[in-house]
């Protein structure tokens, strides 16, 4: 009896065997693949969300470029439904660009970066360009947050649905199949496209995108056994003579041709052929995202019954997945460190702010992996999140320094008080000590200008800075500026039409408590020279100087600034007090005391909507002994930025055309944002500026100045273009103002 039921129990098994491989036998597996296209890849969007409509189960997703991208998601357990709401939400300027967030930078960073339009590597003498406009750190960001809930897979054959991607070896030329390893890092790889994205190392192979070289891997994917392959291409057609206009249309029609002869070929052998129309889009067409999308879904359906007649094929539907939502917050109980030979491993956690042992926000990890990458000392950044057994995570980062230490950097700019300008700077980093940068600007133009800054970087710590500035202009300023009353009534003249000149050195330290807040303290000396051939004292006189006086300070400024834009703020705080102790003058006019200048600024942004935005501010000053130099008062008027000395920009006035040794100003501008990078400007502001002003109360009496201002500015890759219409009711004066580049 024994015997008869093992034979039993043996036929039963053999029999749900051959009747289990009679099932899969009969139900074809279906492979996916997706085609490179830049933007034009959010069709694949709308095809997803077709066949998920219908129950299709994908058995394997293969992409490239774009289409590794989105085929990762999907294989990653995303519908095409949540992929239509996840792209939707995605700055892709920001994206493209690499722009890294200016709460990233620390207060020596920003000014760095704020100030030149153009940074080129600069080695032995010779100007280099850049491998690529950007270094994909965003988008990596992006796809290691939306990948998180898979970080743990390092075979990519073990996802929710297999996947691979294609890449392209630079060195080689050949093509490299990625299944495994870091999967956002692969995707990443897969769409470096040449020039817009660097290269990204993998095992010690330097690869950009793979459609270089297989844009559409039908032949990779059937060789995963594949049954059925349905295929969407995205890919341009030959442009005409009409359309191959310039040089880099026919470059890309060269590089087409080997990609469009042999998509001919793997369009016949793909059993399902889906092909968009996307003749009206281009790779950077992301603002037509939704009807892209669209025009996926549209070319679906044309196939739909084909669609519907594989699903009848299909006996087991796709494996349902939950809703994929990015975690509030990360336990991190180790951070490991690689790549790092010049910096240290403290340097690199104290950019990052993060700590073991401890539970951080993912915008935390993300603000922390853009601080490193801001320095701008390393090729690369990149870091793995490895699960533990606790619901926590490892970090795993790797660095590649920088070589590139040497830096030209150029500006151009245009304003109506320094006329105009070109800018030429050379940085060198690591200059005497691993962490210290140098920093020299020459400014030539209507007025010859230089800056040279030295600065030892430490971070939270004290860090050291020098610097030296010449500063020079000529212009027509109020006369009470300079000039005593009596002398006013003497001469009989308001205006003076002065030259003047500043030259400024400064030892400081200076300690971060956070980016965007800092602390420096420090000690400065200022040669200050102004004179006039307007006024003079002789028939034999040329011109008459007023002041030709060195002083010594010592000064203090507290600054905290979360601005999002310097230029452009729609959401932020700013706030600065500074103060300077003069104690030492050569004392030209022999009327020289010790006196104390005082300072403080106030500014709170923050949008309407998502074109509208306002930015309140207020700013003030005093002197303490303020009889003892008329040449450092507070002179306002006139439209502008990094002003010198205590000069002040007020709309509806002239440059220079109040003075006093005290003044509080309030400012209010609308921001109206109506197409990208155009913005609308309204602004009005209002201010006392008097004598010992706060002595009394008439500080906070009815503003005795007043000024308006409407203009239109443009977001340039130069910087800021600007022109301003401004009026003032008190005097029935207006003026334009025009600024053309970032100012330095």
């Amino acid at each position: 009896m024994r015997q008869i039921y093992i034979v039993i129990v043996a036929i039963l098994a053999l029999s749900t065997n051959l009747i289990a491989q009679q099932t899969e036998a009969s139900q074809p597996k279906v492979g996916l693949v997706l085609s490179g296209g830049g933007a034009k890849g959010f069709a694949h969007i709308g095809v997803l969300k077709v066949v998920d409509s219908l129950g299709i189960k994908v058995d394997y997703v293969a992409g490239t470029s774009m289409g590794a991208i989105i085929g990762s998601l999907y294989a990653s357990g995303y519908s095409g439904k949540q992929l239509d709401s996840i792209f939707k939400g995605v700055n892709f300027d920001d994206i493209l660009n690499d722009n890294i967030p200016r709460s990233a930078k620390s207060t020596y960073e920003r000014e760095i970066s704020e100030r030149y339009a153009v940074t080129l590597p600069f080695d032995h003498l010779k100007v280099k360009l850049p491998t690529a406009l950007s270094k994909g750190q965003n988008t990596f960001n992006l796809l290691t947050k939306l990948l998180l809930h898979v970080s743990s897979v390092d075979d990519f054959s073990k996802l929710p649905i297999p996947f691979f991607c294609i890449a392209t070896d630079v060195e080689t030329g050949q093509q490299v199949v990625l299944d495994k390893g870091n999967l956002p890092q692969a995707v990443k790889a897969s769409g470096a496209f040449p020039s817009l994205f660097q290269p990204v190392e993998i095992d010690g192979k330097l690869l950009i995108d793979g459609g270089v070289v297989n844009n559409y891997p039908l032949k990779e994917l059937k060789a995963k056994e594949m049954d059925i392959i349905i295929g969407v291409d995205v890919q341009d057609g030959l442009a005409n003579r009409t359309d191959l206009s310039s040089a880099p249309q026919i470059l890309f029609q060269i590089n087409n041709f080997r990609t469009i002869n042999d998509m001919i070929k793997k369009s016949k052998q793909t059993d399902i052929y889906i092909k968009p129309d996307i003749s009206k889009f281009n790779v950077v067409s992301f603002d037509d995202g939704n009807q892209i999308i669209h025009n996926g879904e549209v070319a679906a359906k044309k196939v739909i019954d084909v669609l519907k007649q594989l699903k009848a094929k299909q006996k087991d539907g796709p494996i349902k997945q939950k809703t994929k939502t990015s975690p509030d917050s990360l336990q991190i109980n180790y951070i490991e460190t690689n790549g790092i030979d010049k910096y240290t491993r403290s340097y690199i956690l104290g950019k990052l702010k993060i700590r073991p042992y401890s539970k951080i926000s993912y915008s935390d990890l993300s603000e922390g992996a853009n601080n490193v990458v801001a320095t701008n000392n390393f090729d690369s950044f990149f870091y793995e999140l490895k699960p533990e057994e606790d619901n926590s995570y490892k970090i795993i980062t790797n660095v590649t320094e920088t070589k590139k230490t040497t830096f030209l950097k150029l500006g151009l700019h245009y304003d109506d008080l320094y006329k105009s300008a070109i800018l030429a700077n050379i940085t060198k980093k690591q200059f005497l000590l691993k962490n210290d940068v140098i920093s020299m600007d020459l400014i030539i133009g209507d007025h010859v200008r230089y800056n040279l800054d030295y600065f030892i970087d430490k971070g939270i710590y004290w860090s050291v800075g020098l610097k030296s500035r010449y500063n020079e202009f000529s212009q027509g300023i109020v006369a009470n500026a300079f000039l005593t009353p009596t002398q006013i009534n003497t001469t009989g003249v308001n205006k003076i039409n002065a030259e003047l000149s500043d030259f400024n050195n400064q030892f400081y330290l200076q300690t971060l408590f956070r980016n965007d807040l800092a602390l420096s303290l420090g000690l400065e000396h200022k040669k200050l020279k102004v004179k006039t051939e307007t006024i003079l004292s002789s028939e034999d006189e040329t011109e008459t100087l007023f002041e030709n006086s060195n002083y010594v300070s010592v000064f203090g400024e507290l600054k905290y600034d979360t601005y999002d834009s310097k230029y452009f703020p729609t959401e932020g705080v700013l706030f600065s007090a500074e103060g300077n102790y003069y104690l030492y003058s050569s004392d030209f006019s022999s009327t020289f005391s010790p006196f104390t200048i005082l300072k403080a600024e106030l500014g709170y942004a923050f949008k309407v909507s998502d074109k509208l935005s306002f930015n309140l501010g207020s700013d003030g000053g005093f002197k303490i002994n303020p009889k003892a130099n008329r040449f450092l008062d507070f002179v306002l008027g006139g439209y502008g930025n990094n002003f010198i000395n205590n000069f002040k920009p007020f709309y509806g006035y002239d440059f220079l055309s109040i003075a006093a040794d005290s003044y509080i100003k309030g400012t209010i501008s609308l921001d109206y944002q109506f197409l990208p990078k155009n913005h609308l400007m309204v602004a009005a502001n209002y201010a006392n500026v008097e004598d010992r002003l706060f002595d009394g109360t008439d500080w906070f009496s009815w503003p005795e100045y007043s000024g308006y201002a409407l203009g239109y500015s443009f977001q340039s890759f130069l910087g800021p273009i600007e022109a301003k219409y401004t009026f003032s009711p008190e005097t029935k004066q207006s003026y334009w103002f025009f600024n053309l580049g970032y100012w330095f």
